[in-house]
């Protein structure tokens, strides 16, 4: 590629980000949130390939039957977080490592768990490539989540779970905040779950479709989800 090819592509890659960050900012008021995704560079984390595609507002498969989540959703969940810097974070299902990315800028710790060995390479690659040392990447144990690291004053989920899994509530500190799918395979209520002195709050912020949690308190493997 040539100097001017390269200008050129980068020139394409910051209008097409541009354009989507003012679709976001119509529903998403968080700043710190929107200023995030401006600087973390999605394509560093598509297929090769799909780099065109990385500033669409749509979710893009990055194999192994998973995808890297829709922009809207990543700021709606981040968001949700009402993150201010100092929290510990997990997050369920690194897959890209993009949405890891985005935490790694706005909470002080993140602690991310990932099933797929190939896509945990991945993502340390990356993530290290772009200097977040606040991150480890574990491998996805028998219990959800890292109870062994618990407590966390934040819990994200990129995958849909048929339930609230009570295990993952018991990793919440008190008033620590959840973002997670709920629902059936086909379409899921994103709820932020609050944990409470007495149990639980839960607050729908809208529809959504995630791949599916798979194991303890998640939905039976398929042969295609392997």
């Amino acid at each position: 590629m040539t100097p001017a090819d390269r200008a050129n592509t980068d020139d394409r890659a910051f209008r097409a980000r541009e354009r989507l960050l003012a679709s976001l900012a119509i529903e998403v008021t968080d700043q710190r949130v929107l200023a995030t995704m401006r600087a973390v560079s999605r394509e560093r984390f598509v297929k090769p390939g799909d780099e065109s595609y990385a500033y669409e507002d749509e979710p893009l498969s990055i194999g192994y039957g998973q995808t890297i989540s829709q922009p809207f959703i990543v700021a709606i969940m981040t968001a949700a977080l009402a993150l201010d810097g100092t929290e510990r974070v997990l997050e369920i299902g690194t897959g890209s490592g993009y949405q890891c990315a985005i935490l790694a800028r706005l909470a002080r710790e993140v602690v991310s768990v990932e099933v797929v060995p190939e896509l945990r390479a991945r993502a340390e690659r990356v993530l290290r490539d772009l200097g977040c040392t606040n991150v480890t990447i574990l491998p996805a144990g028998d219990a959800p989540g890292a109870p062994e690291r618990a407590p966390f004053d934040a819990i994200i989920v990129t995958a849909a779970a048929p339930a609230i899994p009570p295990s993952l509530v018991a990793q919440l500190a008190d008033r620590g905040r959840m973002v997670i799918p709920v629902g059936t395979r086909a379409e899921q209520d994103l709820l932020l779950v609050t944990r409470t002195s007495t149990g639980i709050e839960q607050r729908s912020l809208g529809g959504c479709r995630f791949v599916p949690l798979v194991g303890p308190e998640g939905f039976d493997a398929r042969p295609n989800e392997h």
